[in-house]
């Protein structure tokens, strides 16, 4: 109880500062309902008409879970905040395992991402995305888990980062790549194979795979991989983001 306790307490905390911080919640609705409201209609009007593909649908979902995997992925950056601050010190020296102060921070950002998840539905909604009920609800199962995948990738990162100042330079040039590679608003089922490599390394491909999924499951075949190979790769990635992540994060605070 102690350790669930630590972790709900945790969670609760990035909620609070979420709802503190309004130039944060306007940041994250507005970038997602940007890439949504502009590149959905001007590529289904340039391209998907004309070719009788529903390019609206395919980048809604791509959109949708690359904003869920990054933001569980950068904001865990506050727990850098926190480490400049001391507050990361004291919450080591409690008696919780480190896990659930790792885990505590991920149901956080997890948390906080939901607002953003609803609205983004909402907008999709409003362009013209159906949902049948089996689709909506294969979509939040597939939020919840690519939040958690994220969160444990932001740890992974941050582990090998000093101060919030080295995540601020180093994370554009980690997630602006896997944009492409993952295939948030293009096909990545024929790349050249150096492309392909880079792409299979990239785990946003996983989130935005998995997503596509679960939505297309009755529907055409967009997605790369099948539901139970991106989620045994996914557990996997998890697992060792998380083990690696954890104990480098844990070394650095004891070297402090």
């Amino acid at each position: 109880m102690n350790e669930l306790s630590a972790v709900l307490t945790l969670a609760h905390r990035d909620l609070i500062k979420l709802l503190r911080d309004r130039t944060r919640i306007i940041a994250d609705f507005s970038f997602p309902l940007i890439f949504i409201g502009i590149l959905g209609p001007t590529l289904q009007a340039g391209f998907g008409d004309a070719a009788g593909i529903d390019l609206m649908a395919f980048i809604f979902t791509g959109v949708l879970a690359q904003t869920v995997w990054q933001s569980t992925a950068l904001g865990v950056i506050s727990l850098l905040m926190d480490r400049e601050q001391d507050f990361s010190q004291e919450i080591f020296v409690s008696p919780i395992s480190r896990y659930s102060i790792i885990l505590g921070k991920i149901l956080g950002e997890s948390l906080v991402a939901l607002p953003q998840v609803i609205a983004i539905l909402a907008f999709g909604v409003i362009l013209g995305v159906r949902f049948t009920p089996a689709q909506l609800g294969g979509v939040v199962l597939a939020v919840i888990l690519i939040a958690v995948y994220g969160g444990a990738f932001g740890i992974l990162v941050l582990s090998r980062l000093e101060n919030q100042r080295q995540a601020n330079q180093i994370f554009p040039f980690v997630m602006l790549p896997q944009f492409f590679l993952a295939g948030v608003f293009n096909p990545i089922g024929h790349l050249p194979w150096f492309l392909d490599i880079l792409s299979k390394i990239a785990p946003m491909r996983y989130a935005v795979d998995l997503m596509r999924d679960v939505y297309y499951a009755n529907g055409p075949h967009v997605y790369v991989f099948d539901l139970p190979t991106n989620l045994a790769i996914i557990a996997v990635e998890f697992a060792v983001f998380m083990v690696i992540g954890t104990a480098g994060f844990v070394r650095a605070e004891r070297n402090r």
